[in-house]
């Protein structure tokens, strides 16, 4: 039975880092089954899900205050179990992009929160429009959303949401 590790790290960005983290969790006889990693600013932050037999798991927990120590990161980590979507709730994927201006965030999430609508992953990022240098926002998430849901009512609660926040929006299944 696998045992289950989620490792946080944050620290200034420098090329190598994901490989010499990398070598550090193989060399302990684990396995990362996830990950993010992004580099915000100038730092760079990661988080994942490493899979091991306990004592690797362990091994690993020993090392990491020496790896931290090594490769310039703030290290955090935690003890979980495996997670597997619930066949009861299906996969939608959200796409939205806009005009950039606060909140957007706190109320597509708070959206689907009311609903009691579980957010799986999220993506957010900001850039200069390519003709007029305008700031724009594009989110990507998946969130998870109870069968028993009628979808074309939750698509058409979610479009006229985006359309009064000035949202572009699509709310679509994953195709698998």
């Amino acid at each position: 039975m696998s045992n289950y590790l989620v490792i946080s790290a944050l620290g200034q960005d420098r090329p190598g880092l994901v490989a010499e983290l990398s070598d550090n969790i193989v060399n302990s006889g684990c396995n990362i089954e996830d990950s993010r990693m992004s580099i915000l600013g100038g730092e760079f932050a990661l988080i994942m899900m490493v899979s091991g037999a306990w004592n690797n798991i362990a091994k690993l927990e020993d090392q990491l205050t020496h790896i931290q120590d090594k490769l310039g990161l703030t290290i955090n980590c935690r003890r979980t179990e495996g997670r597997h979507l619930k066949q009861e709730e299906i996969p939608y994927n959200i796409e939205v992009v806009s005009l950039d201006h606060p909140g957007i965030v706190q109320k597509i999430t708070g959206f689907f929160s009311q609903r009691q609508i579980n957010i799986h992953d999220m993506y957010t990022t900001s850039h200069r429009a390519a003709h007029t240098g305008s700031p724009m926002f594009a989110l990507s998430m998946t969130v998870e959303i109870p069968a028993a849901t009628h979808i074309s009512g939750l698509r058409e609660q979610f479009m006229e949401f985006c359309d009064d926040l000035n949202l572009d929006a699509i709310l679509e299944p994953i195709k698998i």
